[in-house]
């Protein structure tokens, strides 16, 4: 009943087209980065190997797409501009999808809410046009275009005023637009595209690639190597692994190239950028044991499956997925990303020996042309003391805390100095930093940070091979839940039970604790159920106990570890390099910090000008 005309019973209408369309375009076409992603999704389908987009104030008041695709003929442009019109799929299977756009929404929706222009010419065709101006539609008419299709959108949301009061600034969404088609160059690296900025009758290119050739793995690397730079390819390890018809592909980073936010993360389902939760839920626990919590991954992965396997049809804007067995692929993610920092190593990201080289550079100074500096007489002679071979070096050693040392190797290392990765101990300055040399460089070892990352992989290998000591409670904690909760943490119970945590059904909704882990002493059970529950709801896996532990054993090897201010023998320091050698993830701390930097001796001599 109507709450204004209680007697008045409500009459049901059929919505007419226009009205229809920009409903649907509340949903498909949030903000101008939207409509940028359906169109150059519809060039991309359409067959394009180049694709230009050209934005003006934000796209608020011009988006242009040209692609050099298949094109349309003049019968097929009012169908194009039909809801739910398609020519990706013919209906009869609403999961086999290999094309980005699918459900024949993007243009109607774009002309109901814009100044929309198609013009388009297929091969062995007339060019055509066809305008949409507020869901208004005017006749086909003829026009002059060589091939493929240019689609204009102007005036934005000129039809339905409200949403521009929703928009940001020019420059915020032309960043949105930017990322938009960094996401998709990602996916398509055989595809050349260019962003440019026309505002204000400008013409500036914002982003450009041009097609890469080659295998999978040297075509995304080339790409990756324009859109995230070429430092992250440098700190980056292929992925290729496969599980249950589950392929990864990609690279992800080394810990030590880490973010202080998420915007190095770029996720891929069958060749389609998303933002899944699940997924982004399977990275932080790949990395949790290497970073801290304000510290974020930096990878570009693509997972590729049977189109039967996912759901793309989750929402109109196709950034979310649905798997058939999302465990299989948080398992596939976890273990891919951990086997390959696994393998890494000792390594450490390239970008720490730049920052540490950065540091040592003086400030500059403003050149004095008109005459050379010349040291006063009284500078002259402190020099040639300081350098004068009786005492010079005596009594400016007085207070130095460096210190060199006779470093022999072990009989089984001898000769071999220049071929180990870390080198050979030379030195220790201010009882904390040891200096090695390597073949072609030298190494600085955080003694603390990298003996703490030794001690914990190997409490971690103890507590893996002979499991989490348990302690059994004298009276079980009995915890109420609802039904649902209930369920939901008994169907991981066997999980918990290796980790050290017991639980069992106690009638209706309630779980009697009866073992704890015996490392994390006194717990309060209700409270760490529903943080787990917590996660559960959120990423579909809990992984809390075993962070929890890990954190005391993080906590445990760094108070077991050498301590900062320890004077080392040369024995010492040379087994901590070479116990750093053989064990993985040796190159950062527990909490994602370098334990040790490497400078090539090439930079070194840069520094003091001598190339």
């Amino acid at each position: 009943m109507n709450s204004h005309s209680p007697n008045m019973r409500p009459i049901i209408r059929q919505l007419d087209d226009a009205a229809i369309n920009r409903i649907a375009a509340g949903e498909v076409v949030e903000r101008p980065a939207s409509a940028v992603k359906e169109l150059v999704e519809n060039a991309i389908d359409a067959g394009a190997r180049r694709i230009g987009i050209e934005i003006a104030d934000g796209g608020k008041t011009l988006i242009r797409v040209t692609d050099d695709g298949c094109g349309m003929t003049a019968e097929e442009l009012p169908l194009a501009l039909s809801r739910h019109a398609t020519s990706k799929i013919d209906g009869s299977d609403l999961l086999d999808i290999h094309s980005f756009g699918f459900r024949g929404e993007a243009l109607p929706s774009l002309g109901a809410v814009g100044r929309l222009t198609i013009q388009s010419r297929a091969r062995g065709a007339e060019a055509a046009e066809l305008s949409v101006h507020g869901g208004v539609r005017e006749p086909v008419k003829p026009c002059a275009l060589n091939a493929g299709t240019v689609v204009t959108l102007r005036d934005l949301f000129y039809a339905t005023p409200a949403r521009l009061k929703f928009l940001r600034t020019d420059r915020a969404e032309m960043q949105a637009i930017s990322d938009v088609i960094k996401r998709l160059a990602m996916a398509e690296p055989s595809i050349g595209f260019s962003l440019r900025d026309v505002s204000g009758g400008n013409d500036r290119v914002t982003f450009r690639v041009d097609p890469e050739s080659g295998d999978l793995f040297d075509a995304l690397r080339g790409r990756l190597a324009r859109v995230m730079g070429a430092e992250f390819v440098e700190n980056a390890l292929p992925i290729d692994a496969e599980r249950e018809e589950f392929r990864l592909t990609g690279y992800a980073a080394l810990p030590t190239y880490s973010r202080g936010t998420a915007v190095a993360q770029y996720l891929f389902v069958n060749g389609r950028p998303v933002r899944d939760k699940m997924l982004i839920g399977a990275l932080r626990g790949a990395y949790h044991d290497f970073l801290s919590r304000d510290r974020h991954p930096a990878v570009a992965l693509f997972v590729d499956c049977d189109p039967h396997k996912v759901d793309v049809n989750v929402h109109p804007a196709k950034s979310e997925v649905r798997f058939r067995d999302p465990g299989v692929v948080r398992g596939l993610i976890v273990s891919a990303l951990r086997h390959a920092l696994a393998e890494a190593g000792h390594r450490a990201s390239s970008t720490v020996a730049s920052a540490t080289l950065g540091a040592m550079r003086p400030e500059p100074v403003q050149a004095r042309v008109y005459q050379m500096d010349r040291p006063s007489p009284f500078a002259r002679a402190v020099s040639y003391a300081a350098q004068a071979p009786e005492q010079g070096f005596a009594e400016m050693a007085r207070d130095y805390s460096g210190r060199v040392v006779d470093a022999p190797l072990p009989a089984e290392n001898a000769g071999q100095t220049e071929t180990l990765p870390l080198g050979a101990a030379r030195g220790q300055v201010h009882e904390n930093y040891i200096i090695a040399q390597t073949q072609d460089g030298i190494v600085i070892v955080d003694q603390h940070a990298a003996h703490e990352r030794l001690v914990y992989e190997k409490l971690k290998r103890q507590m893996a091979e002979n499991g989490v000591a348990a302690q059994a409670l004298l009276i079980p904690d009995v915890v109420d839940l609802s039904p649902g909760d209930r369920d939901a943490l008994l169907s991981v119970a066997d999980d918990l039970t290796r980790m050290g945590l017991t639980i069992e059904p106690f009638g209706g909704g309630a779980v009697a604790v009866r073992e704890t882990p015996a490392i994390l002493g006194e717990v309060n059970a209700k409270n760490l159920l529903n943080d787990i529950l917590d996660e559960l709801s959120d990423l579909g896996q809990s992984q809390l106990v075993q962070d929890k532990i890990e954190a005391i054993l993080s906590r445990v090897a760094c108070h077991g570890s050498i301590r900062s201010g320890r004077r080392m023998r040369a024995e010492e320091m040379n087994a901590l390099l070479r116990e750093m050698e053989a064990t993985p993830h040796s190159g950062q701390c527990n909490h994602g910090r370098p334990t040790y930097v490497e400078l090539k001796l090439s930079d070194i001599e840069h520094l003091f000008g001598r190339t």
